[in-house]
């Protein structure tokens, strides 16, 4: 905030898809590799609990860790406040944008964690996965398909971006497509998950 003269956590958020590009699937990746890993999930799942408890307890874990990572940060918004009058609006959907963001960037982690009892195999495949929803949204490649496909195509691919719906959120402005992108991509790789851990278990 300092070099764009106006107290905003604006640039803040900006790195945050970049952030959690590395940072989730390092908190994701053992969740259930290491698990695996050491065959305590079989043993795990042997107990009367159903998948998708396990699996819903373990997602709500990592998120609650990341939400508290994110309060931590609560001191930027003393220092904007400071330095001046800022818009709190934005401050707000940028903190639930990211909120939101983190949580299906962790549910992909946990999926890829349920597929390998490697950790490193686990995270170099979130890492993908999460880097090219991140791509989906990058102008320079949005530019490049308008330039081979009609723009609707463009647009199309553009709205499975993680950016996409997150600048928009934390620009201010709370459209409920973007709340159920990410809360699709939650319940989806959740969901995902649960098969994951079934078929393994009846093997």
């Amino acid at each position: 905030f300092y070099e764009s003269q106006q107290a905003s956590l604006e640039i803040f958020f900006l790195f945050h898809p970049w952030l959690y590009l590395f940072l989730i699937p390092a908190v994701g990746m053992r969740l259930w590799a290491e698990e695996r890993r050491s065959g305590t999930a079989e043993l795990l799942l042997t107990f009367p609990i159903h998948p998708h408890t396990a699996v819903l307890g373990k997602f709500l874990a990592g998120w609650v860790f990341i939400g508290l990572a994110l309060l931590l940060t609560f001191p930027m918004i003393i220092t904007v406040n400071y330095l001046g009058q800022p818009d709190h609006g934005p401050i707000f959907t940028g903190y639930l944008g990211s909120f939101l963001m983190a949580g299906a960037y962790l549910a992909i982690s946990i999926c890829t964690s349920a597929l390998t009892k490697n950790q490193v195999i686990s995270f170099i495949l979130s890492v993908v996965i999460c880097l090219i929803l991140v791509l989906l949204g990058w102008g320079v490649l949005t530019d490049s398909l308008n330039h081979l496909f009609p723009v609707w195509i463009a647009d199309l691919v553009s709205q499975f971006s993680f950016t996409a719906h997150f600048d928009a959120i934390r620009r201010g402005v709370i459209d409920f497509r973007d709340v159920i992108y990410f809360s699709s991509i939650i319940g989806f790789m959740l969901v995902l998950n649960v098969r994951i851990l079934t078929t393994s278990k009846s093997r």
